[in-house]
């Protein structure tokens, strides 16, 4: 079965926006994780628009699952992983403006980068992931750099689904194969939805992980969160 981990970000973006302490991200994290949820994922940013780097210090004693903590290794980030020690560490080459992820690491061009960084968190005891394009010599550069993980970038996969292309898989297919292959574990995530979870997890041999937030915070606006946790369980099985 594939574990899946809520970003809760949008709940700290909802609770940004009035100001305050409603939601409250802790008490979102605790019942997600009470409704069934294999892990917490946030993803701080530098300008703290959603997760500020007080809550990833506060989720901590509190996410008994995963914890997942995604962001690029800035020095800041990176000092707030090692103060925190989540369970994994997801390095995500994002611009300081960047509304959302929108592209995997060059793993060739900053390979010496990603070896350094990543070995510094694993010697934490701190699991690593790089979030990664599904190109084939890129994951052959992510091996390079002796991370533990990648996490597939799944946006170009969920927009060609969406319109009915069923073969925008088949990258993801042939990454995971090669993953598997040099012993690298896989997650996943991005634009991912009860629309096209369970055919993605059917189709990505030995999928371990996948974070999801922006959909599953609008499907649970319609649905209730305990439900669409429970879906997705049901179709990551």
């Amino acid at each position: 079965m594939t574990k899946l981990s809520v970003n809760i970000n949008k709940i700290a973006t909802l609770r940004n926006s009035r100001g305050g302490d409603v939601p409250n991200v802790v008490q979102f994290a605790q019942d997600v994780q009470r409704f069934g949820a294999e892990g917490v994922t946030i993803h701080p940013r530098p300008d703290e628009r959603h997760i500020r780097y007080q809550d990833a210090r506060d989720l901590k004693p509190q996410v008994y699952t995963e914890y997942n903590i995604e962001g690029n290794p800035i020095d800041s980030f990176i000092n707030l992983v090692l103060e925190v020690k989540p369970t994994q560490v997801t390095l995500v080459p994002d611009a300081v403006d960047a509304i959302t992820s929108n592209a995997g690491w060059d793993t060739i061009k900053h390979k010496d980068f990603l070896i350094d960084v990543i070995k510094e968190f694993q010697q934490n005891g701190i699991r690593t992931s790089i979030f990664v394009d599904p190109v084939l010599k890129q994951i052959e550069g992510a091996k390079a750099t002796g991370t533990d993980r990648i996490e597939l970038y799944t946006e170009a996969f969920a927009h060609q689904f969406s319109l009915g292309n069923k073969e925008a898989v088949k990258p993801y297919f042939e990454s995971a194969e090669l993953a598997n292959n040099l012993g690298l574990g896989i997650n996943a995530g991005h634009d991912l939805s009860l629309d096209n979870i369970k055919f993605f997890k059917d189709n990505v041999p030995n999928l371990l992980e996948v974070s999801i937030g922006h959909a599953l915070i609008t499907e649970s606006l319609y649905l209730g969160v305990e439900n669409v946790i429970q879906m997705y369980l049901q179709k990551l099985k």
